[in-house]
């Protein structure tokens, strides 16, 4: 009698620890999923409320004050809610190199600030050139049709303008490291062989010819204090390269930007989007005043608006109340 009672303990015990095991395991899967689905709504909310910083961007370029607007040369705007704090960067297309209309001297001056090799550079200046050209001459150490053919690729170059920044990816040659240092410092929406230094970013001033670092330094925050103050954009020197002011543009193409917004949720979720929007040149006859030409949710891998460097880039804080008046 004593054995069997032994045993129904015995198996009582082995069936509680079971139960025991599959209810710990429950548990846990629960709380992984809970936490999944809280990430999840985190993020949607997140990214909802990076999305708002494009729009308050597009209502701050409708102010007819320029007090109140915002400028497009890459200075940071920021805006606190009661749950998020959202930062947006404007710069203007007309302040960065045009891969369609830029010279082969700038070109080369860009390569050379590359993170790249003097080899690279040069082959890479004659695949872009080549790439862009109507015709199937070939630059020196540069690339048409036989040579993707030799290096097994199962494209040509497109012996056109480029229709995308993205399509800098296929040259021969371009890496993805590469691209995404040469992303913000390019456009296929200038439509003008220079620059426009009253709009161009720190980054973009830093590749140019003929420019040193302190001439930029000075300037981008003779800029910034002037933004900060409400002033006047300052003038830029005549150089090689350069619009100073932004004149001679082609018609419409001056109002076509990049907005960049962030958002940090007070839980720390975070979300950015980024997005090309091009002004009408009437915004009070159209009823749709800002046309969205590229739109891209940025992965967290890119650099941060909330970090330091970009902080220095600050013109105003405001809160949120404050947009509407």
């Amino acid at each position: 009698m004593m054995p069997q009672k032994g045993m129904a303990l015995v198996l009582v015990l082995w069936i509680l620890s079971l139960l025991t095991i599959m209810a710990g395991s429950f548990a846990l899967s629960m709380r992984r999923e809970s936490a999944i689905v809280a990430g999840i709504k985190n993020n949607a909310q997140a990214s909802a409320v990076a999305e708002s910083g494009i729009a308050m961007a597009e209502m701050m370029l409708l102010n007819v004050d320029p007090v109140k607007g915002w400028q497009m040369d890459g200075s940071i705007y920021e805006i606190s809610t009661a749950d998020a704090k959202i930062r947006v960067r404007l710069s203007s297309e007309a302040g960065k190199i045009d891969i369609n209309k830029v010279d082969e001297k700038l070109l080369k001056n860009l390569m050379i600030n590359a993170p790249i090799d003097e080899e690279q550079q040069n082959k890479l200046v004659s695949a872009i050139l080549d790439w862009r050209d109507a015709d199937d001459l070939v630059h020196i150490d540069g690339a048409e049709k036989q040579e993707y053919q030799d290096a097994d690729l199962n494209y040509q170059p497109g012996n056109k303008p480029f229709q995308s920044i993205e399509e800098l990816q296929l040259v021969m040659g371009m890496n993805k490291s590469l691209f995404l240092w040469l992303e913000p410092l390019v456009t296929i929406y200038s439509g003008q062989p220079q620059v426009t230094a009253q709009v161009a970013t720190k980054e973009v001033l830093l590749v140019m010819p003929d420019l040193d670092k302190g001439l930029v330094d000075s300037y981008v925050t003779a800029r910034l204090q002037s933004a900060i103050n409400n002033l006047p954009v300052p003038p830029f020197p005549s150089v090689s390269g350069i619009n100073p002011t932004g004149q001679n543009i082609p018609t419409g193409q001056n109002n076509v930007l990049t907005v960049v917004s962030e958002a940090i949720m007070n839980d720390e979720s975070r979300a950015s989007v980024r997005a090309v929007i091009k002004k009408s040149d009437n915004t009070q006859t159209i009823s749709t005043p800002f046309e969205i030409l590229k739109w891209q949710n940025i992965t967290a891998n890119s650099a941060s608006l909330f970090t330091d460097a970009m902080s220095e880039l600050l013109v105003k804080q405001y809160a949120e109340p404050e947009l509407n008046n």
